[in-house]
């Protein structure tokens, strides 16, 4: 296993790694709306929120040579599922079809207050949609 790591990504912010490289298989932690040049929660609507994690999500993703076409499964932590359709709206503009398999889940609370969450599971193998 390799720890991923990019600067184009907010830092963790607790024991943990931005990502693992299993080899085909890429963990990615969840991902906040932080920008990471300022290390401070971006502030707006969840369209804005979720164009910030799309972001952060694509730069690691970058750091082990993957695409968003790479992602296999995404994991959504959401403030409110009000939010649901505004959510799927900006999140659809990152990805292609097939799309990934997904759960999301309301949750009542999560870290620096963020309206959302997201962690991925990229594979690499030629199978995916490259």
């Amino acid at each position: 296993m390799k720890e991923l790591k990019t600067n184009l990504a907010p830092a963790a912010i607790g024991p943990y790694s931005q990502a693992i490289d299993t080899g085909n298989v890429v963990f990615v932690s969840g991902q906040l709306p932080i920008n990471p040049q300022t290390n401070e929660l971006v502030q707006g609507d969840i369209g804005v929120q979720t164009e910030q994690v799309m972001k952060n999500i694509g730069a690691i993703l970058a750091a082990a040579d993957l695409s968003y076409q790479h992602i296999a499964k995404a994991t959504v932590f959401m403030k409110s599922l009000e939010d649901f359709s505004a959510f799927n709206e900006v999140y659809s503009t990152f990805l292609s079809e097939p799309y990934p398999a997904r759960a999301t889940f309301e949750v009542s609370r999560l870290p620096k207050d963020a309206e959302i969450e997201i962690e991925i599971i990229a594979v690499k193998s030629s199978g995916c949609n490259q």
